[in-house]
């Protein structure tokens, strides 16, 4: 077994046992064992769902802090689009990204730039002929995740560039070279975060052996800092460092990424379960005649990540209006020339069977016809009380040897009466009434 990081995390001395995350984790990688919640490693995809249900905190996602930056000579900021809803009345990027470099940056880099230069790529390979329809968004980690857990047979239709975060860095860091004479290994970008998912795209990425970025800080942390900085900017103090359109700052809600592409036939959804949704209808081939999907694991898109501190829906509004102020597009691939290699991704996405019973065909076979014995047998009420998701999980627990049949509070009943029953004839052979 592969070792695993993740971002999502768990306080045992929060945990009360309840069976709120479990019913929402979408790879039913969280079990409740012996009053306590567990997170099964490879199973779990960072999506944050956890954290956003859970009404003891237990859950929380790990992310870096502003003292990394002391790490390193020369200091750049990727701001996430979805960084710009977060503030109330803001008509100027420029005031958020003069307000990172006052916080200790040297220089900062829009992630929403690399997001018009991802779309003009995708554009082009698509107009190529390049791609397998439909092509499905790589952007969110989350989604490709879990396709690549739950849904092997859609690995082929993921878009294999890589993601505006991780363009950004790779722009910055080369720009940041040219610029200061640096060598690469002093040169740090940090990626204000929306969201643990990516966290863990920084520390374990899919598709490039090593992530560019150095760290992710969460916006939840940097927020109050950044506010009082840019409360106390002056107009001769800020900077024109702006350099992304409506469609970059569009890539922050549901939508964004699909309507830059300029196709008609596309679908875009948010939330992980309607993600899970639209996986199943194409991987059943139910949904055709589309070019683009575009999905999202948090509702209302990256402005729904749990680290953002704005309801999702007031942000999307706030997005909206600064979209008036700018321009189409900022940003270009060069002219009539192929899309650069180093916004591809070097490997393709493989299915992880991290969800298989067995390496043995044969024995995965008899585990399956155990699981549909066990499954019968069980009052299918989904409940939750054993501490798994489903009575279907739950069965599958049973035969891997995880937890035994009597933890089914309904089995351990039906057990205890007949045990009582047993126990009330033989009394009543021992000491018969007169």
């Amino acid at each position: 077994m592969g070792i695993f990081f993740h971002s999502v995390t768990l306080d045992e001395s929060k945990c009360v046992g309840c069976t709120n995350c479990i019913k929402r984790c979408p790879t039913e990688a969280i079990r409740v064992r012996n009053g306590k919640a567990v997170i099964t490693s490879e199973r779990c995809i960072d999506c944050g769902e956890c954290i956003r249900i859970c009404p003891h905190h237990a859950k929380r996602a790990k992310h870096d802090h502003l003292s990394m930056l002391e790490r390193f000579t020369y200091k750049i900021a990727l701001p996430a689009p979805s960084l710009y809803g977060q503030f109330n009345n803001l008509d100027d990027q420029d005031y958020v990204l003069t307000g990172l470099k006052k916080l200790g940056f040297d220089d900062v880099v829009e992630v929403s730039g690399a997001a018009e230069l991802v779309s003009e790529a995708t554009r082009r390979l698509m107009d190529a002929g390049a791609l397998q329809r439909p092509v499905i968004s790589s952007a969110c980690p989350a989604v490709v995740r879990l396709i690549r857990v739950r849904f092997p047979d859609l690995c082929d239709h993921v878009l294999p560039l890589l993601s505006p975060m991780e363009t950004a860095a790779t722009i910055a860091k080369k720009q940041a070279m040219e610029k200061t004479g640096l060598p690469e290994e002093q040169i740090g970008c940090f990626f204000i975060t929306p969201c643990p998912a990516k966290v863990t795209d920084i520390r374990m990425p899919i598709g490039v052996e090593k992530s560019k970025v150095d760290g992710a800080i969460a916006i939840s942390e940097i927020f109050p800092q950044l506010s009082n900085k840019m409360d106390k900017l002056q107009a001769e103090e800020l900077e024109t460092l702006s350099n992304s359109g409506i469609i970059g700052v569009s890539w922050a809600s549901s939508g964004g990424e699909s309507s830059a592409l300029l196709k008609e036939k596309y679908l875009a959804a948010d939330g992980i379960e309607n993600v899970i949704r639209v996986l199943e209808e194409i991987e059943d081939e139910r949904i055709g005649e589309l070019d683009f999907i575009e999905l999202n694991a948090c509702t209302g898109g990256c402005v729904g990540g749990v680290l953002c501190v704005e309801n999702p829906y007031v942000a999307i509004a706030r997005l909206q209006r600064l979209r008036k102020y700018l321009p189409v597009s900022q940003n270009h691939l060069e002219q009539n020339a192929p899309v650069p290699r180093e916004m591809n991704w070097d490997t393709g996405l493989e299915f992880s069977n991290v969800l298989t019973l067995s390496d043995d065909l044969s024995r995965a076979m008899q585990m399956m016809v155990e699981i549909d014995d066990v499954a019968l047998s069980l009052p299918g009420l989904d409940c939750g009380a054993c501490g798994a998701p489903t009575c279907r999980a739950f069965a599958e627990d049973v035969v891997r040897g995880n937890c035994k049949k009597e933890d089914c509070i309904f089995i351990l009943r039906k057990e205890i009466q007949r045990f009582a029953d047993a126990i009330s004839n033989l009394d009543g052979g021992i000491c018969p009434k007169e």
